[in-house]
């Protein structure tokens, strides 16, 4: 819906959500839904009705609140901003995990600085470079460069084999498809997962103690070290890894590929980072606020009446938060439509989410696109889009804006 189609229905309107799929121009209804309906009802693709919130302060509360529920919204019943095509054990996947103790284990697999992780990314970003200077320009830096930058970071995380990267990837663009309507075989894709992920724990096992490696390898020993860990399954750890897996390579991917794109749109920038390396993190920072890569919105379930600014939410509705509403609200941000490397702390964004479901990973989320953007630029720095921005093809029905292909040359 256009804004003047918007600006024409002053009664509440009911949007069709989600929004333009397209991941490098912010939709036209974000200023419009934040000035006059932060909290406004829209259709989604199953065609239930949910509260769509746009601006920072209430894209916080909800967030912050839990009384919006995420796991909520795997129940039966509930409205939802697409088909369940996710198991409900993943949906509430660090619920899970803190409900069976893993919690420390899972966070020490996702610490940036454990021994050895950043040289081993940097030597793969290096390698990818060189096969993609083999091949020439123009090439899908989506294919050669984010795709298997981003399986290396969660393989090695995990502990199985970075050759497997091309099947575990395919497997996420079924995993995390938006359908109007549950399909069988999107159970069977993750099922399929779980099953290779239970493989590579039993191999883990059958290594010396001292050999094993990643999250599947404390794993592998963990009943043997801890008796409380007992009533643990090897199917709940292989849903554990698929887990993080999918939500972390498919993330970490998108924004790569978008961060990317937003620099080859503004070429100074490209410049403006090699000459400044050192304003890495914090450009990492903004790039994060500035990312439209999640085109759903972020679910909740109300679980009790609860009033939202000027709307109350009933027990029981669904309550999307708009993170490009609430990324670029200029009531929390300074000239939020600029792409400002030179942002200063704090850059509160919520492209990590807030509150309980804060992403546990987002410290290895900016650590593997530091490393990234810092191998590209350093390596590629006349690096460009090599088609006009307007004939990239988005993908739709996917849970997040993506470009097909990300042809470059330099």
């Amino acid at each position: 819906m256009s804004t003047r189609q918007l600006e024409s229905t002053q009664e509440q309107p009911l949007l069709d959500f989600p929004l333009s799929r397209r991941g490098d121009v912010l939709p036209e209804e974000c200023a419009w839904l934040r000035e006059k309906a932060p909290v406004a009802k829209v259709r989604t693709l199953t065609g239930d009705t949910a509260w769509l919130v746009s601006s920072y302060a209430l894209a916080r509360q909800v967030l912050e609140d839990d009384r919006f529920s995420l796991k909520d919204t795997a129940n039966a019943g509930v409205p939802r901003q697409y088909a369940l095509t996710i198991p409900p054990e993943v949906v509430n996947n660090m619920g899970n995990i803190n409900s069976a103790g893993l919690r420390n284990a899972v966070m020490k697999a996702l610490n940036p600085r454990q021994k050895g992780l950043q040289d081993q990314l940097r030597a793969t970003a290096g390698e990818l470079i060189d096969a993609l200077v083999a091949e020439g320009g123009p090439v899908d830096l989506r294919a050669g460069f984010a795709d298997p930058f981003s399986a290396a970071l969660h393989c090695q995380v995990l502990g199985v084999p970075f050759d497997d990267w091309r099947r575990l990837m395919a497997g996420l663009d079924v995993a995390f498809m938006t359908a109007r309507e549950p399909f069988a075989d999107s159970a069977l894709n993750w099922y399929k997962d779980v099953g290779y992920f239970a493989q590579q724990l039993a191999a883990q096992r059958d290594r010396p103690v001292e050999e094993r490696t990643g999250l599947l390898g404390t794993f592998a020993g963990l009943k043997e070290a801890d008796p409380e860990s007992a009533h643990l399954t090897d199917e709940m750890f292989a849903t554990v890894a698929v887990s993080l897996f999918g939500a972390g390579a498919v993330s970490t991917s998108a924004f790569l590929v978008l961060a990317v794109l937003a620099l080859l749109q503004r070429p100074e920038l490209i410049g403006y980072l090699r000459a400044h390396p050192e304003r890495m993190p914090k450009a990492v920072d903004e790039l994060l606020r500035w990312n439209l890569s999640v085109g759903d919105g972020l679910p909740r379930i109300a679980l009790a009446d609860i009033q939202l600014g000027d709307v109350l939410v009933r027990e029981g509705e669904l309550v999307l938060v708009l993170l490009e509403g609430a990324n670029f609200d200029p009531e929390a941000f300074e000239r939020p439509e600029v792409l400002d490397l030179e942002r200063e702390s704090p850059n509160a964004h919520l492209a990590f989410g807030g509150g309980r479901h804060f992403c546990p990973a987002s410290a290895l989320g900016r650590t593997h696109a530091q490393i990234a953007l810092g191998v590209l630029v350093e390596r590629l720095p006349s690096l460009r889009l090599a088609v006009p921005a307007e004939n990239l093809v988005w993908r739709t029905g996917f849970i997040k804006r993506l470009p097909e292909r990300l042809p470059v040359a330099w």
